[in-house]
């Protein structure tokens, strides 16, 4: 690489710039992995909320039809999900779950 490449010309700099560089990528991806972790976790919780959901209904006699089933397994929404199951478990009829 020249000193034309880099944005600072000095021996210091370079040194410090490069470490700065390296740092700031070291930070990024552990960071991206920390949030990639997050997001995996809220993804494993609504999949298993909508899973539960489907079994509370299925054991207690329901035929979901497929909208309903993708309406439930689509859901992100992990307070629309605990609201759901709560009334899967009380519910007379499949429209009272969404009501």
């Amino acid at each position: 690489m020249t000193s034309t490449d880099w944005p600072v010309y000095s021996p210091f700099a370079r040194e410090h710039y490069g470490r700065g560089l390296e740092e700031g990528q070291i930070k990024g991806k552990a960071q991206g992995r920390a949030e990639g972790k997050a997001e995996g976790k809220v993804e494993g919780k609504a999949e298993e909320g909508a899973k539960s959901i489907l079994l509370v209904l299925t054991a207690r006699g329901f035929h979901v039809p497929e909208d309903a089933r993708v309406r439930i397994t689509s859901c992100t929404d992990l307070a629309q999900l605990e609201t759901w199951l709560t009334r899967a478990a009380t519910a007379h009829t499949l429209d009272d779950l969404f009501t």
